[in-house]
């Protein structure tokens, strides 16, 4: 629309030059009639031009005219007062239209031009807003079918077991006989259940490249419009698209948007999404067969979908993308450093062994962040150190070296993070102490961090007890030091995280000692009236008798962290003299100040 305007504009602007142009410019000077006659008489004008009633005069000294003047329209230049005898040429010439026909019609165009192309931009306005309309109800997916750069199997590291299941979906694709001639069909539907940053849509595109064929791409909620029968609509202008270009993948990212169980909402049957997933659910498994059409869907809620879309001939395949083991991690991080310049001193294996429980797109963050601050400090390469300054920041937040803190708030952080390592290090079932700061770090005052020596697939009643214990380690510290009614709000956190897990252990783990395995899930619920409600699958006495069994977990972790602090005051004290001196202390600093540290027996589990 603004090309068209301009072109106008232009035009415009150029007739206007043009009628500029021919309009003759008038120099002359003007001179009263009655001088020219006076002058005429007396043979000092070679010639008089007349056109209409102006005049043109040149003089006998000049070839062109050098004046003007103006008769009477009512008589000719004798009765004026010209000699019949005068020595004058006079020239009539009859007038010439031509510039105010021009003018004119510039007058009557230019308007009807204007009016003729506010017209036509309101026309296409409406024809705009009429397509608008009428595209309401097709579906918005992207087709990547056609992308220049393919994503396939191997760009992604890690994941074979789901690599593996998707292959056989991709094999079909591509020799469909060779499954049809045993009587095998192929799946409907492959759901990829996973943790945020798993690699869900990354591989679904893979699956798409790997096949060569159509990859159409869409978002759960952007089948959900405020119009009831608008996502089913587009639903079936998606299924339709795909079908048109069999063999074809569908990959709807994040469906629980639209497919979570039926009749939980307020709107009942006419909710707009329930629509959506009703339609879904004909596309799906309908009584057309046939088709060619293979349905990849994401989700990290796979327990709120409807049982109607997970059974056999919807989503036929289930695949869970876990989280990457050590070996997974490592291959992971070599695929985004491939481009990125490293020295020597990176090691990448060490890296994979810290981060255990990181997604790939943490990996992905850390080896962005590693890059930016080398690029930070003019380095060529990435070092060993700006891996670690980034995995750190990524997993525990930046430092915060501005904020200025007073020696005694020192002191007390000092005591505090000592309190949480002293007792950690002790306990035989809590994870070794990889460092401890005091330097404030995203929201904290300071740090004491502990990295599990290896990935483990379970947590057992011993190592949850003493995590328990090393998390109040902090606040146990604050008190032995300033006295019972000396703590501080610096344990706010680590309170709320104890109080978490041990409600955790007792409702979702059954490892409470009168509720011993017996498990108390509570629904996720919905909002009411701006509120989370919650469904409590038991009775008001089970519940004290849960809010008991946490009180008495958080006070035996307590009691346990007094006893290993009280035995080890000296060991206590010299880490947190170390603390204020170097406000850092990695693993080795750590333990070689505690090496004198001992376990009361009062603090053993039995």
């Amino acid at each position: 629309m603004l090309r068209l305007t301009l072109f106008w504009a232009i035009l415009v602007i150029v007739v206007l030059s043009v009628i500029a142009v021919m309009t003759p410019r008038d120099t002359l000077k003007s001179v009263p009639l009655s001088e020219v006659i006076k002058e005429a008489n007396a043979g000092q004008l070679k010639k008089i031009e007349v056109q209409g009633n102006a005049l043109k005069i040149t003089p006998n000294d000049a070839d062109t005219p050098t004046e003007k003047s103006t008769k009477d329209a009512a008589s000719s230049l004798q009765e004026q007062g010209l000699k019949t005898d005068a020595k004058v040429e006079l020239v009539i010439n009859q007038p010439s239209d031509t510039g105010n026909i021009l003018w004119n019609l510039a007058i009557i165009i230019i308007p009807v031009i204007l009016i003729a192309a506010f017209f036509m931009f309101m026309m296409r306005q409406a024809q705009g807003q009429n397509n608008q309309a009428l595209g309401f109800g097709k579906s918005k997916a992207k087709l990547y079918g056609e992308d220049k750069t393919k994503v396939m199997f191997a760009d992604i590291a890690g994941n074979d077991a789901a690599k593996q299941d998707l292959e056989e979906v991709v094999d079909f694709l591509k020799h469909p006989k060779k499954y049809e001639s045993l009587g095998a069909k192929i799946p409907k539907g492959v759901l990829l259940v996973g943790n945020p940053g798993t690699g869900k849509t990354m591989l679904a595109r893979a699956v798409a490249g790997e096949a060569n064929v159509p990859f159409f791409s869409i978002s759960g909620s952007e089948f959900v419009e405020m119009f009831v029968g608008v996502g089913a609509s587009r639903v079936r202008d998606l299924f339709a698209k795909a079908k048109k270009n069999a063999p074809a993948i569908i990959f709807i990212d994040e469906i629980d948007a639209v497919g979570r169980k039926r009749g939980s909402g307020m709107g009942g049957g006419h909710d707009e999404r329930e629509q959506t997933l009703n339609q879904i659910l004909v596309e799906m498994d309908g009584f057309e067969t046939g088709t060619n059409v293979i349905v990849l869907a994401a989700t990290n809620r796979a327990d709120v979908l409807d049982p109607a879309l997970l059974r056999p001939g919807r989503f036929d395949r289930r695949t869970n993308i876990t989280l990457p083991e050590r070996k997974d991690r490592e291959a992971i991080l070599k695929v985004h450093f491939k481009n990125k310049p490293a020295d020597s001193t990176v090691n990448l294996d060490t890296l994979a062994a810290k981060t255990a429980g990181s997604s790939g797109a943490d990996l992905a963050n850390i080896a962005n962040e590693a890059a930016i601050i080398a690029a930070r400090r003019n380095s060529k390469k990435i070092s060993n150190k700006d891996l670690t300054e980034a995995f750190e920041k990524v997993a525990i937040g930046p430092e915060r070296k501005s904020r200025v803190m007073s020696q005694k708030d020192k002191e007390l952080t000092a005591y505090h993070e000592a309190g949480h390592a002293l007792v950690g290090h002790v306990l035989p079932d809590s994870d070794p102490v990889h460092k401890v700061t005091i330097i404030p770090r995203g929201g904290t005052g300071g740090v004491t961090w502990f990295l599990p020596p290896e990935d483990t697939m379970y947590t057992s009643v011993y190592e949850f007890k003493d995590v328990l214990a090393r998390a109040l380690g902090g606040r146990i510290a604050e008190k032995l030091i300033n006295g019972r009614d000396g703590v501080t709000t610096g344990a706010g956190s680590d309170l709320r995280k104890a109080t978490e897990i041990a409600r955790d252990m007792v409702i979702e783990q059954g490892m409470g000692s009168k509720l011993r395995d017996q498990v108390f899930h509570e629904d996720n619920g919905g909002m009411m009236f701006d509120r989370m409600t919650h469904e409590r699958p038991y009775s008001d006495d089970t519940a004290k008798e849960i809010d008991a069994e946490v009180a008495q977990l958080i006070k035996e972790a307590a009691t346990r962290a007094e006893v290993v602090l009280t035995a080890n005051m000296k060991s206590l004290k010299q880490l947190a003299d170390a603390l204020l001196i170097e406000e850092t202390l990695e693993e080795e600093g750590v333990v070689a100040l505690l090496k004198d540290a001992i376990l009361p027996k009062e603090a053993m589990l039995y």
